[in-house]
């Protein structure tokens, strides 16, 4: 008897398609950045996603060569956009709903000033209800990360 452990698909018979992730990660910023600081704003997301949920980064590649490059995120990261006032919005609904989601938000006031101990003492002079965001960064459940940020379109 002989065993196959990845058999090629005939000619004619499509290849099965790859399973959807269930996790899904996007970032969303304000629509009306300058393409800089939307740049800016989805690095300065992804990097604290990227320290906050583990095993968001895949394996290393190995390219022909035998030569190591770091693991890239294997689910992808969508670059999405949304008026500024919605921002808050979804942060709103992303955190009081039980969703499972992990939000990462960007308070405008650290496009203000490279000193990170000043943009913390700009944040802790604004109450939560009155802070404006540059954008946020989700990662959950897909069907809970769709549900808040589902109808927004990519950057362009």
């Amino acid at each position: 008897m002989t065993v196959t452990s990845n058999p090629v698909p005939a000619q004619n018979e499509p290849a099965a398609a790859p399973a959807k992730p269930t996790e899904r990660c996007v970032a969303v910023v304000d629509r009306d950045l300058p393409p800089g600081r939307a740049a800016n704003a989805a690095a300065v997301l992804a990097l604290t996603l990227g320290a906050r949920v583990d095993g968001l980064v895949g394996a290393d590649l190995i390219d022909a060569d035998g030569v190591a490059h770091p693991g890239l995120i294997p689910i992808g990261l969508p670059i999405l956009t949304a008026p500024a006032a919605d921002l808050a919005q979804i942060r709103e609904r992303a955190v009081a709903a039980d969703l499972g989601v992990t939000v990462i938000d960007f308070p405008s006031q650290g496009q203000e000033t490279n000193d990170y101990d000043e943009f913390r003492e700009r944040v802790a002079e604004v109450p939560t209800s009155r802070l404006e965001y540059v954008g946020l960064a989700l990662h959950g459940p897909r069907k809970s990360v769709n549900k808040l940020v589902g109808n927004l379109p990519l950057l362009r």
